[in-house]
């Protein structure tokens, strides 16, 4: 096996392989960051779509499996903007689906899930909890919330796309940029969803912010094995993040229609869509996705329109129709290996 130097950075939280598992919303947990961490990688939870008191508790389950750093990921996203018009005539372009599942379509949408970048519980709670690895989706938080977390100690990561958002992460004092190519499964990093998106892959992001950025850098979109990680270090990554790789994992928290869709035919040809969530993400085809192609009513921003997606989806579920899921993927979905998270990381790092 080929050895890699580790960045101090890494060596410093005890990882030992630069195997980074994402914090994949409603698909990592608990006992997946601590399988990747015995294995020597760095885990992840997902806090973006829990509340203070969620978060809490699985920090705290976290810790109690592993006694190594993991890192704990929030959403930054600009608070939506709130129209009634566009979300009444979202919710009436759905109607004939929710009718199909024997469903009401909602009559009023909520925001779902609160921006990091206002939410002071949540900054109380990590401040409390003083978690090794704090990492960014969506944007970054203002320069008090920046000073706050690295006071109590933490390490910043934050998901860019672009030159400009790493400059942009650079100048607010993040640690690590998080190089996030277009072939990456689930939400854009875009801080922006609604400016052009220069869709940069993974190999071009990379080495432009090793070369043109003065952090360390984690490749991130398409790498499923030791073979993507090992072509992301000599692009001068420090180390690279998976995480479609990991769905079909055990420990991963995806339902069985998820898992049976990944291992199908349609893992090769995952689709970018806004008709689920309101932000632009990358997904296993299916008939949400598909839907969501034909419609040609706006989508409300994100989180709003999520509150559709996922009623919709519950409606469908209870049906036996699995159809209507945020069946996230990355276009490397065909290498999908369903093995436990730790012999998945110990496979990888001899593949490297």
């Amino acid at each position: 096996m080929r050895e890699f130097l580790m960045d101090a950075w890494l060596s410093a939280l005890g990882v030992t392989h630069p195997v980074l598992q994402a914090p994949m919303a409603g698909v990592s947990t608990p006992a997946m960051a601590a399988a990747v961490n015995a294995a020597g990688g760095l885990g992840a939870i997902a806090l973006g779509a829990s509340d203070p008191i969620q978060a809490g508790a699985m920090i705290a389950e976290t810790r109690a499996r592993t006694d190594r750093p993991f890192n704990v990921n929030l959403f930054v996203h600009a608070p939506p903007r709130r129209d009634p018009v566009v979300e009444g005539a979202w919710c009436e372009a759905l109607r004939p689906a929710f009718a199909e599942q024997d469903a009401e379509a909602p009559a009023h949408l909520h925001a779902i899930y609160p921006s990091f970048a206002e939410d002071d519980a949540m900054l109380a709670l990590l401040l409390e909890a003083r978690p090794a690895v704090v990492s960014f989706h969506f944007g970054l938080p203002d320069a008090a919330r920046i000073a706050a977390l690295k006071e109590a100690g933490c390490l910043l990561l934050a998901s860019v796309t672009s030159l400009a958002e790493a400059q942009s992460a650079c100048r607010a004092g993040i640690d690590v940029l998080m190089a996030q190519g277009y072939e990456a499964g689930g939400h854009r990093g875009v801080f922006d969803p609604d400016v052009h998106d220069d869709r940069l892959g993974t190999l071009a992001l990379t080495r432009l912010l090793a070369v043109k950025a003065d952090r360390p850098v984690i490749a991130a979109g398409g790498i499923m094995d030791g073979s993507g990680v090992a072509a992301a270090l000599s692009l001068g990554a420090a180390a690279a993040q998976l995480g479609t790789a990991f769905i079909a994992c055990p420990e991963s928290a995806a339902d069985a229609g998820y898992r049976a869709a990944l291992m199908g035919e349609g893992a090769a040809h995952t689709v970018m869509t806004r008709a689920i969530s309101g932000r632009p993400a990358r997904c296993l085809p299916n008939r949400f996705t598909t839907l969501g192609a034909g419609l040609s009513a706006r989508v409300p921003d994100y989180p709003v329109a999520y509150d559709a997606g996922k009623a919709l989806n519950a409606a469908a579920k209870a049906r036996g129709e699995v159809g209507y899921g945020a069946q996230w993927a990355g276009q490397g979905a065909p290498l999908a290996r369903a093995m436990p998270a730790g012999d998945l990381v110990r496979a990888i790092v001899a593949e490297m």
